[in-house]
């Protein structure tokens, strides 16, 4: 017979809209955890895919963090998100994501949230913290390819760090390129320009971002578009880039060595498993670099790579942040686990 009574809380996506959280709120949150993860103040296991049989029309990535440093006695986490890329023939985003956070002392279920906005903006915020610490801060052209859910954060917290004086972006169908110009040219005064192939938004680009949503590898982002001074963030989960890509760059940067090595999807896999990407050619990890182990950009010339497969760590601190604001406005449903 159950003597106690514990309750957790359901944020749904209504809920998370109405908690008025900012870009640079999401920044600093994630900015702080990779600082944490670099300092040795996390644990996460590698991601894991569920494979339905489904015909290969998509697949669920279980991720697992904790973190040291979130609340008075840590914070543990669980989002399971499904990555089906026909999704918009349903008029649904392609990445549906659920979050369970938990007490690390006593296992107790603290929220079950909605994590779709924390899964579009962790990865955006993820690109500009990487870019804060190894772009050019003149940057100017930003060239990004894929108008997937993580795209409109990629861009506009690009924009925030950066005086960006044009932004190309372009995607596999022209409807959704175009309608992802207008969406970003709602927010922003820098010049969009939705272009038709990848080659016309990398051409001379300062920051090159690929995030396409590939159903077999296809080179979108060629070596040769990059220039020197350039910074380039390949996430896409089939590969887009060039065998040769990381022949040119002067530093190659990852959010985190075993998960570069982890699963069979990733922008870098062909080059990690054929030796081309290794712990001993890596140049560090970004939390390295943001808790001021070793030094970002050096130089204007320097060609820097940055990939990021995407650590439960900062779904658990984009969590935390949006289970702190919920329990100060008291948002969301109390649900009786037990």
């Amino acid at each position: 017979m159950v003597h106690y009574m514990i309750h957790t809380r359901f944020l749904n996506g209504a809920d998370i809209e109405t908690l008025a959280i900012t870009p640079a709120d999401v920044i600093a949150a994630v900015e702080n955890v990779v600082a944490a993860h670099g300092r040795g103040e996390t644990v996460f296991e590698p991601r894991m895919h569920l494979m339905p049989n489904n015909g290969g029309i998509g697949h669920f990535n279980v991720l697992r963090g904790h973190v040291d440093t979130l609340g008075e006695r840590g914070l543990s986490g669980v989002k399971v998100v499904g990555d089906f890329v026909p999704n918009y023939q349903q008029g649904l985003p392609s990445e549906l994501a659920l979050m369970t956070l938990y007490d690390p002392t006593n296992g107790v279920p603290l929220a079950i949230m909605d994590a779709t906005w924390i899964t579009e903006v962790r990865t955006g915020a993820m690109t500009a913290v990487g870019a804060k610490y190894l772009a050019r801060p003149d940057s100017k052209i930003l060239g990004h390819v894929g108008a997937r859910g993580t795209a409109f954060a990629n861009v506009t917290m690009l924009d925030s760090l950066f005086p960006l004086e044009e932004i190309r972006v372009t995607s596999r169908r022209p409807e959704s390129r175009e309608a992802f110009a207008d969406e970003l040219r709602k927010v922003t005064d820098t010049p969009v320009v939705a272009v038709a192939t990848a080659d016309e938004a990398y051409d001379g680009a300062d920051i090159l971002v690929e995030a396409s949503r590939l159903e077999k590898p296809t080179p979108l982002l060629r070596t040769a578009a990059v220039r020197p001074g350039a910074f380039v963030v390949p996430y896409g989960t089939v590969s887009a880039v060039e065998l040769d890509l990381l022949d040119v760059m002067d530093k190659v940067v990852v959010d985190d060595w075993r998960e570069s090595r982890s699963g069979r999807f990733g922008a870098l896999r062909a080059h990690v498993d054929s030796g081309r990407l290794s712990e001993e050619s890596l140049y560090a990890q970004i939390g390295e670099i943001v808790s001021g182990r070793k030094p970002g950009r050096e130089t204007p010339d320097e060609r820097i790579l940055f990939w990021h497969r995407g650590l439960s760590i900062l779904d658990v601190a984009l969590a935390h942040l949006i289970l702190t604001r919920a329990e100060s406005t008291d948002t969301g449903t109390m649900l009786r686990y037990r």
